[in-house]
């Protein structure tokens, strides 16, 4: 069973594998991330560690058997108890319910962990697979409709119940 791991130093290779590996999987739904992340991926990691570190954000892994990367789930811009979520799945494995297992398992971290009680995200509307996600793992759209990379996107929440 898939793992959901705190980001490390040592998951850079196998992370750069998976973002080589579904590069042209994610450029069908997202802006792809060029050629400089690639050939920065080192300084990038590190850079990522350090946001983390210092409390800022809060990346994770979905890993699976031989420690091979299935996802990136991330809670970033953490601050007065609130991170937006963001997250993607390697295309082998998408419709398995783990992208929605992971967020679920994620949203409890935020919250026994990280002391966060608000989360927000985006999806594009083009993207179903996203937003059916999201919609499964407790947030609700709040009616605000934005640009993400160009493209018509909803904007959703999810409040820790009790507060």
């Amino acid at each position: 069973m898939p793992e959901l791991q705190r980001l490390r130093p040592e998951h850079a290779a196998a992370l750069l594998a998976f973002e080589r590996e579904n590069r042209a999987f994610f450029a069908a739904s997202v802006p792809d991330r060029g050629d400089d992340y690639f050939a920065d991926f080192d300084a990038r990691h590190a850079a990522l560690l350090a946001e983390q570190s210092a409390g800022l954000c809060h990346f994770h892994l979905l890993v699976g058997p031989d420690d091979e990367v299935l996802g990136r789930f991330n809670l970033v811009d953490a601050a007065d108890g609130a991170a937006e979520l963001g997250f993607r799945l390697a295309e082998k494995a998408t419709h398995r319910g783990l992208a929605t297992a992971a967020v679920r398992h994620l949203c409890t971290l935020a919250a026994t962990d990280y002391g966060l009680t608000t989360l927000h995200a985006r999806a594009a509307i083009a993207n179903a697979p996203s937003r059916t996600v999201l919609t499964r793992a407790g947030f609700t759209p709040t009616g605000e409709t934005l640009q993400l990379n160009g493209q018509p996107a909803l904007a959703y929440v999810r409040e820790e119940r009790g507060q």
